[in-house]
């Protein structure tokens, strides 16, 4: 790939992981629950859905599934069901000022966390669609496509990584100050929840 391409590609990239969405949401409520460093585990799950994307893209799946309204409500329905379902969960989760159980939730395994990243990604056929468009923009079929796919992916992935790491998970902390009483765990599930179930319903909505 051209530098002048990577460039581009890697401007995209920021703009694209700096867009709020369910991934930014589930990072800071990883960091808030968990701490900001095992918040790694989540963001690398909605890493793995990534690369997931861009590999059916490139297989050419993508374009079956923007093409077939059925799969396509299928995955898009599905997706936007767990991410209210996970939002109803944030919404009702009773303050707990208890130090025992704080340190059990800080201390959830880092598979559970990677696998809900993953599937909060995983279940938005918009990514495929997204990169279905995005994609072609930054590859030469005259030039051998793998390694302008491994370029392109390794460019995506590692940009959002740094942006849901140092941004997202980072910003979370200034909400800390609220985890120290009932009231202000409250706010903070409530707020967490509803901004999973808003995503939820405008994966479900808008078209």
């Amino acid at each position: 790939m051209q530098p002048s391409l990577w460039l581009a590609l890697a401007g995209a990239g920021v703009l694209i992981s700096f867009t709020p969405g369910a991934g930014a949401i589930n990072t800071m409520s990883n960091s808030l629950n968990s701490g900001f460093r095992r918040a790694i585990w989540g963001i690398l799950g909605q890493q793995a859905a990534l690369i997931v994307h861009v590999v059916i893209v490139a297989l050419g799946v993508g374009v079956l599934v923007a093409s077939s309204p059925v799969a396509f409500n299928a995955i898009r329905y599905a997706g936007a069901a767990y991410l209210v379902y996970l939002g109803i969960q944030q919404f009702r989760h009773k303050p707990d000022l208890d130090q025992e159980k704080a340190a059990a939730l800080r201390n959830e395994p880092g598979l559970s966390m990677f696998r809900r990243g993953l599937w909060v990604n995983l279940l938005n056929p918009k990514a495929i669609v997204f990169f279905l468009a995005f994609m072609p923009q930054f590859i030469r079929p005259e030039d051998p496509l793998l390694p302008q796919y491994l370029v392109l992916s390794a460019t995506v992935v590692v940009i959002d990584i740094l942006v849901m790491w140092f941004f997202f998970a980072a910003a979370a902390k200034s909400f800390q100050r609220f985890t120290h009483d009932a009231r202000g765990q409250r706010i903070l599930n409530r707020t967490f929840g509803v901004l999973f179930m808003a995503v939820g319903v405008m994966l479900a909505l808008i078209h």
